[in-house]
């Protein structure tokens, strides 16, 4: 069985809540992304969460040093990492996918229910899969898309996507990308639909700067606008913003905004010091986005705190 463990709230420090004082030369409002603060571990690979008291809440990861206090809440039917973990409306938590013991890749997923601390098997997907995505949709299923399978040379990465009922408890084939993806992105826009951002093959040296419009209603799938940078390894860093239009924060040195009135992409201004990957991004009540941590390529954790803003 593999543990749960929520970090306690009261030794996390809401950065993101400290004022800040406005950049010297900066006018207009066109969007920023500036640093604003450091994180006590360096770190890549985690989560990020929005509590309702205005703090961000930073879990788990890759940490260079540091460490944190847990409390345990119960456990998982099956040890697993790299899956998906998706809130659903009535409080649990599905766990889809990952890696179980000796590289084994996963079909299976558990509901977890927060208010028992247990957890059960549910209906298992069509194919086992890691660095994939799973997105809520409007009417409570949960969107599974890409992801892969083995490793190096048998590595497999997926184009289909498969749907999650949780009145069925059961998966179904939901269409297919037009592009096998993993480590990409995936977010519900405000009509929606699901927009598939970036990814890579299966030798991780082509990536992607493309997006794929996904249609819940009719499974369709058709080709969205493209970046101006390629992405990967960006899962959970893309942030649908109060007015509709979603920031992608992470997997390249610039942020970029796309505009869904203009259906087109725009960088954002400010530069991070890498193309930091496996970061985290959380949304803040004011409309503005925390982006922390992540790794760069040559494999070194950051601490560092950045928060895009509408100026």
């Amino acid at each position: 069985m593999s543990s749960i463990a929520i970090l306690g709230i009261g030794s996390v420090m809401g950065l993101a809540l400290l004022p800040q004082p406005a950049l010297s030369g900066q006018t207009g409002s066109a969007p920023l992304v500036r640093h604003v603060a450091t994180l006590r571990t360096a770190r890549a690979v985690h989560t990020a969460t929005t509590l309702p008291s205005g703090q961000v809440l930073v879990v788990g990861g890759m940490a260079d040093g540091g460490g944190s206090r847990f409390r345990p809440t119960g456990s998982l039917v099956e040890p697993r990492s790299g899956h998906t973990a998706t809130l659903l409306p009535d409080g649990r938590v599905l766990f889809v996918g990952g890696v179980g013991r000796g590289w084994t890749f996963l079909r299976s997923a558990e509901l977890y229910d927060p208010e028992t601390g247990r957890s059960e098997l549910v209906g298992s997907m069509m194919v086992p899969r890691e660095s994939h995505t799973a997105t809520l949709l409007a009417d409570g299923r949960v969107l599974i898309i890409g992801g892969h399978s083995g490793r190096r040379e048998n590595m497999r990465v997926y184009a289909s996507a498969e749907l999650f009922d949780p009145r069925t408890r059961r998966f179904e084939a939901a269409g297919t990308l037009a592009i096998a993806r993993h480590k990409h992105d995936a977010l519900r826009l405000a009509d929606g639909r699901v927009i598939i951002i970036g990814g890579a093959d299966h030798t991780d040296r082509v990536y992607y700067a493309t997006t794929e419009i996904y249609n819940p209603r009719t499974q369709a799938v058709e080709q969205g606008p493209s970046m101006a940078n390629r992405r990967y390894k960006i899962a959970g860093t893309s942030v649908l913003l109060p007015n509709g239009d979603v920031l992608v924060s992470s997997g390249a040195q610039v942020a970029e905004l796309l505009d869904v009135g203009r259906w087109t992409f725009r960088e954002v201004s400010g530069r991070f010091p890498a193309a930091y990957r496996f970061a985290a991004a959380a949304p803040l009540a004011d409309g503005s986005v925390l982006i922390t941590g992540g790794y760069s390529d040559g494999n070194r954790n950051t601490a560092g705190v950045w928060r895009f803003e509408e100026r």
